[in-house]
């Protein structure tokens, strides 16, 4: 079977980075299912790796941490329990985000539970090279977490936000208003005036945007958790070293100083072995 062209598999990754289904790729490449989603995955394995290895010995000044909710083949209370075992049901993203240099430090697909918590810490801990300020919300499994990663070389604060009652006509998806916040300082000395969550929240809206997955009453959410887990590693990729951020005038990657130039989506593509990816369509 042919390869698909490097000209092609960029045009898939386009159509998938900037929001589309799976199955709204297929219609607008000609390249079929099965061969869009083996991009997805070689890809997605390799922005991983790419991540894992060369965004180390950062030195941030302000991170800030949140979780973004999605669901994988189907809502919690409708999986069935031999799909709960392979995933199925209420998935969250953890993310950590430099607030100054935009750069999506650290991400992980799990439960929004303690070890998940634990796990994100270790990986911001290895990849970090200063003492910096951390922010994140009001989560109680945060707090054993950041201790057992960062001890006292930390200056940690929680923003705990306290919500209203929803609105009767919204309560199915939105959060009441927001009547006060709190600031909670909890090791070091956080500066008070940069104790925020604006930006982590601002990249949960990106996400939301740039992957069809995430996306609220649609029938694009995945089906299986490590097509979730590879959507995830190649839309931080392409964020942090494609995209140039509106504010920087640069890419996260490149203000951060691991990179000296914008990546075309031909080099990004390029991170997955082509040989691999048989064509299916035109």
């Amino acid at each position: 079977m042919n390869c698909l062209s490097v000209e092609k598999r960029t045009q898939v990754v386009s159509a998938l980075i900037e929001g589309n289904s799976v199955r709204a790729t297929v219609r607008m490449t000609g390249v079929c299912k099965d061969t869009v989603l083996k991009l997805l995955v070689d890809l997605g394995t390799a922005c991983a790796a790419y991540h894992d290895q060369h965004v180390r010995n950062l030195r941030p000044q302000r991170v800030q941490c949140d979780e973004i909710w999605n669901f994988c083949y189907a809502k919690a209370k409708n999986a069935p329990e031999d799909k709960i075992a392979l995933g199925a049901g209420d998935v969250w993203t953890w993310i950590a985000i430099d607030a100054d240099t935009k750069l999506g430090i650290s991400y992980l697909v799990g439960k929004r539970h303690a070890p998940d918590a634990f796990r994100l810490m270790q990986d911001i801990s290895s990849r970090v090279a200063n003492r910096f300020q951390l922010t994140t919300d009001g989560h109680h499994v945060y707090l054993n977490a950041v201790e057992n990663a960062f001890g006292s070389e930390i200056d940690y604060a929680m923003l705990v936000k306290v919500y209203g009652a929803a609105p009767e006509t919204e309560t199915r998806y939105s959060p009441g208003r927001i009547i006060r916040t709190q600031l909670a300082v909890i090791t070091g000395k956080p500066d008070p005036r940069h104790i925020s969550t604006s930006y982590i929240e601002r990249q949960n809206l990106t996400i939301r945007m740039g992957m069809r997955r995430f996306t609220r009453l649609t029938n694009a959410f995945s089906k299986k958790l490590d097509n979730l887990k590879h959507a995830v590693a190649l839309h931080f990729m392409h964020y942090n070293y494609c995209r140039v951020h509106s504010t920087l005038r640069v890419t996260p990657a490149m203000e951060s100083g691991l990179t000296d130039h914008v990546w075309s989506l031909e080099e990004l593509v390029g991170l997955a072995q082509p040989q691999t990816l048989a064509a299916c369509g035109n």
